[in-house]
């Protein structure tokens, strides 16, 4: 169905409770010893990851899904100046919170000086400091899923109604627009069934139509939403069940669909005019199969594609680490992995590359109801760290110094 369904002893004696301590004093004494009012000290689980570096990018945040109905989204930051990684951090950054993030973390942003994180079935956008997580307030939107941004304006996807499979669903979704500074809902656009992933080229908003909820009658279109009179004025038809829509520096839009999981895969669209004839090309490996685009990003003029999926058709599932040249257009890499490290993957999820390094963060869903693992790869694909995440680790967004 949709990327939120797939997934459907507090410490172990002393030694470990020792180790943990240990972990968490050396990550919070320079903090105690800052006079930085922006700094929270996170008295959660931490653990290690790469050298200590000064970098530009002060670190990342990693926004965990947790499995629908269990309340466990959270979220954990890596800070590459002592090269540390806190683990569920929300709570220690607002402790008056009773119910914490909510349920399955769906998009995480940094824009303005906030952090943005969709939480869905918790009905709400949640917005917080960018540099130390603590509340500011939340959009309050119906099954929210995705965020994009321009100006001083959100713009939100939201399926608009509840979750809830039926092959006749009724309720269109729609794109919602949002004051960044008073977190206001300014105006709303309808457009297709289930919307996710949107981006903006020149003055439209494209939208990815899934119709998730409605299998075996799925969308196949992106909504074209015109951002001055903030209406749908047409639809882009690409292939059923779109999920991710990325819009590179030549507005291009890369745009995935996550198929039937029987007669139609998973699949990578590239749309090279969508402002005109707009014809959506299948990508293909140089091997010849389709992409598996679960996750995505880009990064300068490469789209990084991870994915995993199964087809009751063919009874197999298919696995990617896939690099795109977005001048060319072409797959230049089916695994970018180097090391032999994806043997030890079971379920590739999420995907970010840091913007000046190129160190590729691959995170790991495994069973999506236990831990996840982040892993950090050199831009040639070699490990140089991995770390125990929260359950169902998907969305990354950097913070810069």
């Amino acid at each position: 169905m949709m990327r939120m369904m797939d997934g459907m002893n507090k410490g172990r004696m002393m030694k470990s409770m020792v180790r943990l301590l240990v972990h968490v004093l050396a990550a919070a004494m320079p903090l105690l010893s800052s006079c930085r009012h922006d700094v929270v000290v996170w008295p959660a689980e931490t653990g290690t990851g790469g050298e200590a570096r000064a970098d530009a990018v002060r670190g990342f945040w990693l926004l965990n899904e947790g499995n629908m109905g269990s309340n466990k989204c959270t979220l954990d930051f890596y800070d590459y100046a002592s090269g540390t990684y806190g683990r569920n951090v929300y709570g220690s950054a607002n402790p008056t919170v009773v119910k914490l993030l909510g349920d399955v973390g769906n998009d995480l942003h940094v824009y303005g000086g906030r952090l943005w994180a969709v939480v869905n079935c918790s009905n709400k956008i949640e917005v917080m400091e960018a540099a130390t997580a603590r509340r500011i307030g939340q959009v309050d939107l119906a099954n929210c899923r995705r965020l994009c941004f321009r100006g001083p304006y959100a713009y939100a996807t939201s399926y608009a109604g509840p979750v809830q499979i039926r092959p006749d669903y009724e309720q269109r979704g729609l794109v919602v627009r949002i004051d960044t500074a008073t977190l206001e809902k300014l105006d709303t656009c309808i457009v297709g069934f289930q919307p996710d992933g949107l981006d903006v080229v020149d003055g439209k908003i494209y939208v990815a139509n899934s119709g998730g909820y409605m299998s075996p009658n799925y969308e196949n279109t992106v909504s074209v939403v015109d951002m001055e009179t903030f209406r749908e004025e047409r639809r882009i038809p690409v292939a059923v069940n779109l999920h991710h829509l990325l819009a590179d520096g030549r507005g291009c839009l890369w745009v995935s669909s996550r198929g039937d999981y029987y007669g139609n895969p998973s699949a990578l669209f590239c749309i090279s005019d969508p402002g005109g004839e707009a014809v959506a090309r299948r990508v293909l490996t140089p091997e010849g199969r389709d992409v598996v685009a679960g996750g995505m990003t880009l990064c300068g003029d490469s789209l990084y594609v991870v994915g995993s999926a199964f087809s009751y058709a063919t009874m197999r599932r298919e696995v990617n680490y896939a690099i795109v040249d977005t001048r060319s257009q072409e797959v230049v890499t089916s695994n970018f992995i180097a090391d032999g490290t994806e043997q030890t993957i079971v379920e590739p999820y999420g995907i970010a590359v840091h913007p000046l390094t190129r160190e590729i963060l691959l995170t790991d869903a495994r069973t999506h109801v236990n831990p996840g693992t982040l892993f950090c790869f050199s831009r040639e694909g070699r490990l140089l760290w991995k770390q125990r995440t929260g359950d169902i680790p998907a969305h990354i967004a950097f913070l810069w110094n």
